[in-house]
Order: structure tokens, then sequence, then C-alpha cells
């Protein structure tokens, strides 16, 4: 049958319809508030960054930003303040802003005229005033569109500026989107090491930095810093680099003032340059993973006009400082061989300190590679005749069009693994099923892992992943901890947790470690079943069914059939992404958890304990 086709067929949406329609162009994904990267905080991250281009500017010294109990945010700047006759086009004409031409915001983060926009449009209130000489005007909306009457200018004694309000609109983002505090704090903190000088106060909480990324670094990383962090600046750039005493590579990279989460440009040509000139300044060929292993940087840039690879703004992809300069590579690279290498030679023990850290890493490679040999002969039998892996037939590390798509789920014994694997996409769905309860990894050093029998279930994990050497052949994107709500469940969840902490917290930091969400209850009647992630959702599901809906409590994995799995494994699927959110207090936190302070740990659970009854 032939389908119609006609110029009725074609649609053009205003631009808070494909906003609302199409929020993640703008804002990533939507979130409750639980992830640091929610759509919900881009929003926030918008307004921020409107105030903090005034300070950048030369104008407005603080910023106040208050979040009220029931998610009301309001940021008020004291800058320039927006001209009063351009409030309503700023905030609700698609395409308008201050920072198209580059003389009044030459290297700012907010170029396309959208991001305002996106916050009025999927904020159930949003109020923009500005403050300029002794008069002020507001104006408030609802969903991106006007509210009669709100539009307001009268005079005021109120010093300039700008005052954005919003609360987000739950009709949009899930119900329960909260705001937490402590990523707003740290996104505070952020800002003020990139801005010195800058005073933020959130909530009656001020933050303001006198050293810049050496502030950052100190605070990250505690008293786990091998050496004093090096500290060079220079025009459009500030670079803070120290060792630490964990596994993998740690960067915060930022570009104009925004913190790209996920890299790009700037931070390849860093790496690139960190080697060289190491190599360089020590006249040794040393291997780049070993100068690298245990990094801890933070690098921020400015370029003008700089390309993001998505609205936000999470990875930048400019090639060059400004349009027809030279490249990110060739500019971060000339900085480190000139600045560093006069650092190193005013700092002879900052320079010993690093080249001993880059012996010990070369020493410890070499003693990985004497007996990798037997590591991908093994590798090469889990693959043959592991019976734990039950593997997919697209694999990360290869150029097919469903790679990104690609996930391996670590569950804990038979049934757990025979419903998934019967549920799953055998295309891009591995299942890795664990025995028991692998070892505590905690102290064990790297090398332990890959001997024979000595770790097995978590050798051959690793193997399975294909991380011998790094991520670069990871034959998984998502790697999925698919545990059972219960005591065993959670303590082999950190036991896990712990392992990829210790030995491969890169695979976190680039966000490819998960946990499964499955639902607690299935509330049914016969005309319907919802499936509950909470008691919250329960309570709503047994509302909207009525009278006596039948009630399970799932108590373990096993207990759902395949027919089930298949909703909570596929297009819906709830996933949390593992992060590590204070990092400077992990070592502390992982030791006190895992450690051999049995005692001490007994007696904190006595003091803590609580006891929920099961409500079904």
């Amino acid at each position: 049958m032939e389908v119609g086709y006609s110029e009725k067929d074609i649609q053009t949406l205003d631009w808070r319809e494909h906003i609302r329609l199409r929020q993640g162009m703008y804002i990533g994904k939507l979130g409750d508030g639980s992830m640091p990267d929610d759509g919900m905080y881009v929003l926030l991250k918008e307004v921020i960054d409107n105030a903090i281009d005034e300070y950048v500017m030369g104008y407005g010294q603080r910023i106040l930003i208050t979040l009220q109990p029931d998610g009301h945010c309001e940021v008020r700047d004291f800058g320039r303040g927006i001209p009063l006759g351009s409030l309503y086009d700023c905030a609700a004409k698609i395409n308008t802003g201050g920072k198209y031409e580059g003389e009044a915001f030459t290297k700012s983060v907010g170029l396309n005229g959208v991001g305002i926009k996106a916050v009025n449009a999927l904020s159930s209130h949003f109020e923009i005033q500005a403050y300029r000489d002794g008069s002020t005007r507001r104006i408030q909306f609802s969903e991106g569109i006007e509210i009669p009457g709100s539009d307001l200018t009268e005079t005021t004694e109120e010093p300039n500026g700008t005052r954005v309000a919003f609360r987000i609109d739950t009709t949009i983002f899930p119900e329960n989107a909260t705001f937490r505090k402590d990523y707003i704090a740290r996104m505070c903190r952020y800002y003020c090491y990139l801005n010195t000088g800058l005073a933020i106060n959130f909530n009656g909480q001020r933050f303001i930095s006198k050293n810049g990324l050496l502030d950052l670094l100190r605070e990250e990383m505690g008293d786990e810093a091998l050496y004093e962090p090096i500290h060079i600046t220079g025009q459009d750039i500030e670079i803070a680099i120290t060792h630490g005493t964990q596994y993998g590579e740690e960067y915060y990279s930022f570009v104009n003032g925004q913190h790209t989460t996920q890299g790009g440009t700037h931070q390849s040509a860093f790496r690139e340059a960190i080697a060289k000139t190491l190599r360089d300044f020590y006249k040794k060929p040393y291997d780049a993973s070993d100068i690298r292993s245990s990094i801890v940087a933070a690098i921020s840039i400015k370029v003008v006009d700089p390309i993001f690879e998505s609205q936000t703004k999470t990875k930048l992809g400019s090639n060059t400082i400004a349009p027809g300069s030279e490249t990110i590579r060739t500019f971060i690279g000339n900085f480190l061989a000139k600045e560093l290498d006069n650092y190193l030679h005013r700092h002879p023990d900052a320079a010993k300190a690093i080249e001993d850290k880059i012996k010990e890493a070369e020493k410890a490679r070499k003693e990985i590679a004497g007996i990798q040999k037997n590591s991908r002969e093994r590798a090469k039998k889990a693959k043959v005749h592991n019976k734990k892996l039950r593997d997919c037939r697209v694999h990360y590390d290869t150029k097919h069009k469903r790679a990104a798509e690609t996930m391996i789920f670590i569950t804990e014994g038979d049934s757990a693994s025979g419903s998934i694997t019967t549920a799953r996409d055998a295309e891009t769905q591995a299942v890795f099923s664990l025995k028991g309860k692998p070892a505590n990894s905690f102290g064990v050093s790297r090398t332990a892992l890959f001997e024979e029998k000595k770790n097995e279930e978590l050798d051959l994990l690793h193997l399975a992943l294909n991380i011998d050497k790094g991520l670069e052949d990871l034959r998984y994107n998502h790697i999925v901890i698919a545990t059972d709500a219960d005591v065993d469940g959670m303590h082999i969840r950190i036991l896990l947790l712990t392992f990829f902490i210790q030995y491969f917290p890169e695979l976190i930091r680039e966000g490819h470690l998960y946990i499964l969400q499955t639902p607690l209850f299935r509330v049914r009647n016969k005309q319907q079943t919802i499936y509950c992630y909470s008691d919250t959702e329960r309570e709503k599901a047994i509302s909207k069914l009525g009278k006596n809906p039948e009630i399970t409590r799932f108590k373990g994995l096993g207990e759902i059939s395949p027919s089930e799995f298949k909703h909570f494994i596929g297009p819906d699927i709830r996933l949390e992404r593992v992060t590590l959110e204070n990092a400077h207090n992990l070592k502390e936190i992982i030791a006190f958890y895992m450690g051999d302070n049995t005692e001490i740990r007994k007696q904190y659970i006595i003091d803590n304990l609580r006891i929920e009854l099961d409500p079904a």
C-alpha cells in the first residue's frame, strides 16, 4: 500500500517547539539530576556561562547562585546587564545574542544564541531581568511562552547586571528530577579555578581561587601528589601537572571556561606534547605510556570561535586557536616545549621526581610484559573456551555501525546470566557470568592481575574486555554490572567497583562503567502491567491500576523471566553511570570499606545500622 506524501506532511516548528521536541540536540540526556552530565545541569551552566562571560570581559566581580528546595534556580551577575530593549529578543528569539562579533566576547563559550532560549523553552517558569543605569525590565515565561502582563519596566537602585530564574519543566524532565547541591558546588569551584579573583556565592557558600588550576590539582590530589604540582601560564593557556600513585591518566580540560569532560583536540595535543617535551628534556626515548602513567593534569585554553561536537560543549572539535592561526597542537606543543622545559631546569627536584616515576612505570610495564605472552594465550582460550563469556558479534573496537551500542553484562551465577543471555540482543550484548564472589583486589599490585590462577575470575574478566594494554582495544562500550539488589549482590558490586577503580580507573573516567537498574516491583491487573524501580513508582502504579492489583517483589535477577528481561535491557534500558566524584578522598574511602580494618568497620556498621521493613 502506497503511503501518501504531500505538502501537508511538511512541518515547520518554531524555536520553542523544536527545543521541547528535540531536547537532546541542545542539552544531551534529560536525566533526573543524579548524574553530573544530566541536561538540567547544562541548563544551569548556560545561565552561569553568560555571567562568567561578563566577568571575563571585565564587568562584575561576583555571582550569586540560589537553589530553593522546590528546585527554583536563580543566577544574578553584576555585569553590564542585557540592554533593556533587547531583553525579550535574548530570551525568546533564536540565534539572538551579543557574541557573534569578535569585539564584545572574543573568547566566549556561548556563541550561537541558543543556550538561554533552551533554558526558557524547557522551564515551567522562566524569568529574566536586566538592571541598567537605574532602570530594570523583567519578563516571565512558561514553556518558552511569555506570560501576559509580566513584562514590567521600572526604576531601581539595584546595581547593573542580569538576573535569571527558572524551574525545570517536569513534563519533559523526570518527575523526580532534583538538582544535587554537591554537583553545583563543584561547578562553582571549577568556575573559580578558571577565573581567578571571581567570587561565587552558592546558597551562602563562597568560592574563590587565587592560584587557578594549581588550586584545582591541590584540592583534587590532596596528599597523593608525588611532587608539588607544576603550574605554568601564558597568553590564552594555563596548565598544572603532577603525578600520583593511581593507575592510568587523569585530566581536567577546559576551553573558554567550559569543562570539556570528554576531552577533545586540546587534551589530545597535551598528551602528545607532554611525552615529547619530557623525552627531549631527559634526552631519553621513554615510552609515552610510561611518561603519562599516573599523571594528573589540568589544562585550560582560550579559543576564538570554538567548535564543539555538540551543544552540550563537552568535547572540543576545533583544530586552530583562531581562524587562520596556528593549530592547537602546535600552540600547546610550543608552549610546553618552552615553559615546562624552563620549569624543570629551574626545579631539579621536580625533574628528578618525574623521571623516577617514569622509571617506576617502565619497570612495572616490563614486568607485566614478561608474563603477557601467557596472558595473551589465555585470552585466546578465554574467547574460545571460556564458558563464563557469552560473546556478541559486534565489538567496540571495530568500525561497525553499531559499535557504540555494544555492552557486556557482568552477572552473578547461572540463573541471572541465563535470563539475560536468552533475552539479550546477541548482535551487540555479551554476558560474563561470575562463578561466585571475586577476590578483593584492594592493595594488590596490578602485576598480580596477570599471574595465572592468582585472581582467576578477574583475570578472565579483564581478558574478555581486552584491556591489557589500555582502552584502545576495548571490546565493549558499556561495561554493565548486573547483580541482585540484595546483600550478596551489593557485595559483589563493591568488589567489582574496587577492581575497576584500582586497576582501570580510565574506564570509569571515560564513561564506560555502569550499574544496571532493574525493577523492584511488578504491579499489574488484567489489562496492564507496570514495572516499578522505586517505592514511589510502585505507589503511583497502584493508584493508577485501581483496586487490588497484583504486586510482585523481585528478590533477584534470576526471578525475572527472559520474556520480561527483554523490556529491561532493550531500548528503554536504565543504566546508572559510575563516576569518580571527590577523587581526592577515594583512596581513603576504599581503604576504609575494603581494607583490613575489620573491627573499625564493624563498629561503624553497628553505630550506623538502619533497619527498613520490606513494604511488599
